[in-house]
């Protein structure tokens, strides 16, 4: 009876101490992750990815300035130029170009110096000069392109030399199962910053070939309209 009566006094004292572990742990606050920290964490090759970023936010939204310019036109541009080339009054009509400055008008313009010669001169100049437009409106997308497909390349350079560290501070210094998870999640920082920066980067090129292709429609219709214009002074 005295043995049972000291495992339950042992019992009864252990109780207490017991419950307040438990009460801790239920309010101890969850540990939170710091987006500032885990950049950090990322190494060294987080310095050409955060580059990469910079030059697709300049790059992305200075081309979106242009083309957006080259998509404001006045819709009666055409039918004044044609009026004005009836009335045989090229220059106010190269004048409306030069006020106008985009890249329909600059086309039309180089097309009005021409119009005294074949039609054929006349169509090969509209063309050159379109595809000279077109490359203005397509200058530096290829850098947007490069990044959308370097970054992730960097991401996972980054997450692979991450890994060869770790299980060389393994080898050297023992099993860890709590070091060896925190490193993990610090060192996929890299692969999924470059996959983020990667995928705007792809979105922002699409968007922007989008926003040009809309631009050569609109070149396209004006040619065509100039060379009908064209045929009927030629026919006159």
């Amino acid at each position: 009876m005295q043995i049972l009566s000291v495992l339950l006094l042992q019992a009864t004292t252990a109780l207490p101490d017991t419950a307040v572990k438990a009460a801790v742990q239920a309010t101890a606050p969850a540990e939170k992750i710091s987006l500032f920290h885990l950049l950090m964490e990322g190494g060294v090759l987080m310095i050409p990815l955060l580059l990469c970023s910079l030059v697709l936010v300049y790059v992305f939204f200075e081309r979106l300035s242009v083309v957006r310019k080259a998509a404001v036109i006045d819709d009666k541009f055409m039918q004044r130029i044609k009026e004005q080339v009836m009335n045989k009054n090229v220059e106010a009509a190269k004048a409306s170009c030069r006020t106008s400055n985009t890249p329909v008008a600059r086309m039309i313009e180089k097309g009005l110096d021409r119009i005294d010669k074949p039609y054929d001169i006349v169509e090969k100049t509209l063309e050159n000069t379109g595809k000279l437009e077109v490359y203005k409106l397509e200058r530096n997308l290829s850098v947007i392109n490069a990044i959308s497909g370097i970054a992730p390349v960097l991401g996972f350079l980054g997450t692979i030399a991450g890994m060869i560290i770790l299980f060389f501070n393994v080898q050297h210094q023992g099993f860890s199962l709590e070091t060896i998870a925190g490193g993990i999640y610090t060192k996929m920082v890299t692969s999924a910053s470059g996959l983020i920066i990667g995928l705007f980067a792809y979105l922002g090129s699409a968007y922007l070939n989008a926003q040009i292709n809309k631009s050569v429609n609109r070149m396209e219709a004006a040619s065509v309209e100039f060379l009908d214009i064209v045929m009927e002074t030629k026919g006159e």
